[in-house]
């Protein structure tokens, strides 16, 4: 897959690419369709700045990170975003909507039988007392 990396202010060196494609191949192990993937390095007055983009099915994942180091900003935006695509992956599961009752019925989780509740037995001798007596 073809990596768009696009620097202001920086030369891209050899190093900078294979440590982004490095960690990008990580990424692609989460089995998630990413679609044009594009990176932006900055060089800042404290240090760089990189930012991510990455397409993923019904919608996109951007982080950014900034650092005195490169190399330590490429690993905090792309520990960002695979946080961000995990919870994309999981996102189905989380769905509190799709746990409902209704489903789980039609899904045969939950069969339509009736539960009876035993017969609760009441003694004829019994006496019930009324107080009628209220607080002043």
């Amino acid at each position: 897959m073809r990596i768009e990396i696009t620097s202001k202010q920086i030369s891209i060196t050899d190093t900078m690419r294979a440590k982004v494609e490095e960690r990008f191949e990580k990424l692609q192990k989460l089995q998630v369709s990413l679609i044009n993937p594009h990176f932006i390095i900055t060089k800042e007055p404290k240090g760089v700045k990189i930012e991510g983009t990455i397409g993923v099915p019904n919608g996109k994942v951007f982080a950014h990170a900034e650092h005195e180091d490169l190399y330590a900003a490429i690993t905090q935006l792309f520990q960002k975003i695979e946080r961000q695509l995990s919870k994309h992956i999981h996102k189905d599961e989380a769905n509190r909507a799709k746990n409902n009752g209704k489903d789980l019925c039609r899904n045969g989780e939950i069969s339509g039988e009736v539960v009876e509740e035993p017969e609760v037995e009441i003694e004829s001798d019994a006496e019930i007392k009324l107080n009628k007596e209220f607080a002043n």
